[in-house]
C-alpha cells in the first residue's frame, strides 16, 4: 500500500543509479473518475535541473525497494510547461491534496490529508485522518510505520466527489494559452455522483462550503435537481449563489423552482437585480412571482404558493386523477388536495370544496367530485399571521391550507412545510424577511 505523501520528493535515478530529479506530483486522467472504472496515475511529474519538469509515464519507471529508476535516459522524456497539461489530465497533489472533497457516503465535506494507492497503482481512497497529516510531516522511518488506514479514516475513491477548480482557472485566468496543452478546460467535473444524493443532502453540503464553491456545485446539476436543491437552501444563501451563476443558468433554475420559492429568493435581491431576472422569466411565471412579491413576507400571502390544482366539480374521479397526473408530468405540481370549482378555465377561482388525493384514489372511477368533496372548506385570509396558519393546519390535521381574499377568490395555498418553517428560530429558517 502506497501513499502520495511517500512519493512526493522521492529521488528519481537513471540506469546508472545517478540522481536526475525528484517526484513532485502524479498525473491522472479526469475522464477516468466517476466512470465505473478504477483510477490510476498515468505519469509522474519529475523535477529536473533548473526547476524544469518532465512527464514520465508510469510504464517507464521502476520501483525497487523504495527507490525509483528510469528505464531510459532522462533526455528522452518531454519537458512540461508548468501548469499546462493535457485538458483531460490533472495533478493529484496540486488539485486534491489539502483540498476539500465531498464524502458522498457520509454526505459532508472532508479535508484530503493523503491519497492511498494499491500495489497496482489504483487509487483506493482519500485519507482524511490526522494520521494522514502526521505521515506527511513525520520522518520517513516513522511515516512508513503509519501505513494502515481504517474504514473510518479512508474514504473510498468511488465515494469521493472532487470540487476544486482547475489550476488553470485559478492561476492562469489572465494568461493566453501558447500551446495545445494550454487549452483551458471547459468543465472539470471529475465525478458524476453528486446528483445521486437527495437535494436536502446536497443543500447541507452547500452550507458547509463558500458561496463560490456552492455555486459551482449547483452549476453541476441539471435545472430540475438544481431547483430542488436550491429550495432546500436558506433564502439568503440562495441569493448569494444566484449572484455567482451566469444569468442564463440562473434563469433556467428559477424557471424550475416553485413560484413561492422564486418570490422569496428574488425578495432577497436588490430591486434592480430582481427586475432584471423577472424580465428573463417567461411572462406567465414572471406575473405569478410578481403577484406573490406584493404580499408581506410574514403573512399567509407571503408563505403561499400558486402551484395548486383546481378542477370542475362535475369531473369524475377518473378524470381528476388523469388531470393530476398530467400536472405532475408537465408542470411538476405535487399537491395533497384538489380544489373544486364551477369553471376551471376562469381567470379567478371560487373554491366550492376540496378533495384529498387519498379520497380520489379510493373513489369509484365514475363518481363526480361534487359527490365526494368536502364542502366545509377550511381557509385563511392573505394577511393571516403565520402562527395562526400553523395552528389551523394542526387543528384540522391538514397538509395544505387555501388562501382566499375577502371576496372568496382563491389566491394560493400554504403547504405545511413552508408553514412549519416559521416556527424555527430565525437563524435556521429557509425563508428570512425579504428586502422588498
Amino acid at each position: 500500500m502506497l501513499y502520495l505523501s511517500q512519493l512526493l520528493g522521492a529521488p528519481v535515478l537513471d540506469q546508472h543509479n545517478v540522481r536526475v530529479g525528484k517526484i513532485i506530483d502524479l498525473l491522472a486522467q479526469a475522464s477516468q473518475v466517476g466512470q465505473g472504472t478504477p483510477t490510476s496515475p498515468t505519469a509522474l511529474l519529475v523535477e529536473v535541473e533548473d526547476d524544469q519538469q518532465k512527464r514520465v509515464p508510469m510504464t517507464d519507471i521502476i520501483r525497487s525497494e523504495g527507490t525509483w529508476h528510469l528505464r531510459y535516459p532522462i533526455e528522452r522524456f518531454a519537458f512540461v510547461q508548468s501548469n499546462l497539461l493535457n485538458e483531460d489530465e490533472f495533478r493529484l497533489a496540486q488539485e486534491i491534496l489539502d483540498k476539500q472533497i465531498i464524502d458522498l457516503e457520509h454526505k459532508k465535506m472532508v479535508r484530503v490529508n493523503d491519497l492511498c494507492f494499491s500495489d497496482a497503482w489504483q487509487i483506493l481512497g482519500v485519507d482524511k485522518s490526522s494520521l494522514g497529516l502526521v505521515r506527511r510531516l513525520a520522518p520517513s522511518w516513522l511515516a512508513n510505520a503509519i501505513n494502515q488506514p481504517t474504514s473510518s479514516t479512508l474514504v473510498p475513491w468511488e465515494k469521493v466527489e472532487l470540487m476544486q477548480a482547475a489550476p488553470y482557472e485559478e492561476e492562469n485566468k489572465d494568461k493566453v494559452p501558447t500551446s495545445p496543452l494550454a487549452t483551458p478546460p471547459t468543465s472539470r467535473t471529475l465525478s458524476g455522483h453528486l446528483s445521486e444524493l437527495h437535494p436536502a443532502d446536497i443543500a447541507s453540503i452547500v452550507h458547509q462550503v463558500t458561496v463560490e464553491q456552492g455555486a459551482r456545485l449547483i452549476e453541476r446539476l441539471d435545472n430540475e435537481m438544481a431547483a430542488d436543491t436550491m429550495e432546500e437552501i436558506d433564502t439568503e444563501r440562495q441569493a448569494q449563489i444566484l449572484e455567482n451563476l451566469p444569468d442564463e443558468r440562473a434563469t433556467g433554475i428559477l424557471h424550475a423552482m416553485g413560484p413561492d420559492e422564486v418570490a422569496d429568493l428574488l425578495g432577497q435581491l436588490p430591486e434592480e437585480r430582481q427586475q432584471e431576472l423577472l424580465r428573463q422569466l417567461n411572462p406567465e411565471d414572471s406575473e405569478e412571482v410578481q403577484d406573490l412579491l406584493e404580499y408581506e413576507a410574514n403573512t399567509a400571502g407571503g408563505l403561499m404558493t400558486t402551484d395548486y390544482i383546481v378542477l370542475n366539480q362535475t369531473r369524475t374521479a377518473q378524470d381528476a386523477l388523469t388531470a393530476i397526473r398530467a400536472e405532475i408530468i408537465d408542470n411538476d405540481v405535487r399537491i395533497a388536495y384538489v380544489y373544486c370549482v364551477n369553471d376551471e378555465d376562469a381567470d379567478e377561482y371560487y373554491p366550492l370544496g376540496v378533495i384529498s388525493i387519498w379520497d380520489l384514489l379510493v373513489a369509484q372511477p365514475t363518481q363526480t367530485l361534487q359527490d365526494i368533496m368536502e364542502t366545509n372548506l377550511i381557509k385563511v385570509l392573505p394577511d393571516a399571521d403565520p402562527r395562526a396558519v400553523v395552528e389551523t393546519l394542526a387543528k384540522y390535521n391538514l397538509l395544505a391550507l387555501p388562501v382566499v381574499n375577502e371576496n372568496g377568490i382563491l389566491e394560493g395555498v400554504v403547504t405545511i412545510d413552508d408553514a412549519l418553517d416559521t416556527l424555527l428560530p430565525e437563524d435556521r429558517r429557509r425563508k428570512p424577511k425579504r428586502m422588498y
